[in-house]
């Protein structure tokens, strides 16, 4: 791969796509476009179009998404299904029309199963029914992954679906409302320690399994697949190890230096009990995560803590 050919990255704002950025640049690339949704209505089909027929980009990866945890995604079914297959869709039906050589679309791990096997093989997809909490979300992406596996079937593009674990990391989302697990759990850690170290309420039981990959685990994911010609349609990029969401609070709950009590609500939904990835096609290939999960969460906290103004709703005693 040329370091100057032109590549597009759809949501290069957000955590993942920033994480991209900052990795395609620490490795000489030069010539990157990325356009702020203020500036580029990815949900207008029109605008997309005219976008990519005037920057002309060689390669698309698209990293942009409405994304949220189990709340969110019960709180706004609609919009989780119409407004990620409206991006994805314009983008990839631009892509494909104006000639864009290589498109690398990324999803995540809850297109498999809410009940299949473990761990989850890439070949599970569409076998059983998916977890009720985010199926909006999932059904989303699954129609981006066999519209990219259509495109290459079809026409011979190399267009790759890379399903991400569980991801987490510097630029992530930390907003109550609409945030995954584990920044969930360090802004409610971090709150509760600056609260005299009072107790911290957190959803379900504590015992389901996650998996969690370090978002610049997954920015290296998307350069080997940039860099290469992956010869199947769908891989997924974990670390291939999990632990009980119980295990993962007392970890942040240790990294953050909380105190208090962990009190868990039962009544709130678990979602799906295990989603461990099977990481085989990966590794196989040659790619491997680098950051282990204590690193890692050290190190979003760290980038929390130099960060914590900008969040607005954040309030200290």
């Amino acid at each position: 791969m040329s370091k100057n050919k032109k590549i597009y990255i759809a949501g290069h704002n957000g955590m993942v796509g920033s994480a991209i950025w900052r990795t395609l640049i620490a490795k000489g690339y030069t010539n990157l476009i990325g356009v702020s949704s203020k500036d580029l209505d990815l949900k207008n089909q029109q605008d997309v179009t005219n976008f990519i027929a005037k920057e002309q980009p060689q390669v698309i990866i698209d990293a942009a998404a409405k994304v949220g945890g189990i709340l969110a995604n019960n709180n706004f079914p609609y919009q989780f299904l119409m407004e990620n297959m409206q991006i994805q869709n314009n983008l990839l039906d631009s892509a494909h029309k104006l000639g864009v050589e290589k498109f690398l679309f990324l999803g995540s791990s809850c297109i498999y199963p809410k009940m299949a096997p473990q761990p989850l093989k890439e070949e599970y997809l569409l076998t059983d029914s998916l977890e009720p909490t985010n199926e909006w979300y999932a059904l989303a992406k699954i129609t981006g992954v066999k519209t990219c596996q259509a495109i290459r079937n079809q026409f011979g593009k190399d267009y790759v679906s890379l399903m991400p674990t569980n991801l987490y990391g510097t630029h992530d989302n930390f907003d109550l409302n609409s945030s995954h697990v584990l920044p969930a759990m360090m802004r409610k850690f971090h709150e509760a320690k600056e609260n005299n170290n009072a107790p911290v309420t957190l959803w379900g039981s504590g015992t389901p399994m996650r998996e969690f990959l370090f978002v610049d685990d997954m920015a290296a994911a998307v350069v080997f697949a940039l860099e290469n010609k992956l010869p199947d349609y769908l891989y997924n990029v974990g670390t291939g190890e999990d632990l009980t969401i119980h295990d993962l609070a007392t970890t942040i709950q240790k990294i953050v230096g909380h105190q208090g009590e962990i009190i868990w609500d039962a009544s709130k939904p678990d979602g799906t009990p295990r989603k461990l990835m099977d990481i085989s096609k990966m590794h196989d290939l040659g790619w491997k995560h680098q950051v282990n999960l204590e690193d890692g969460i050290a190190k979003t906290y760290a980038w929390f803590l130099e960060n914590i103004e900008s969040f607005k709703e954040l309030k200290y005693s």
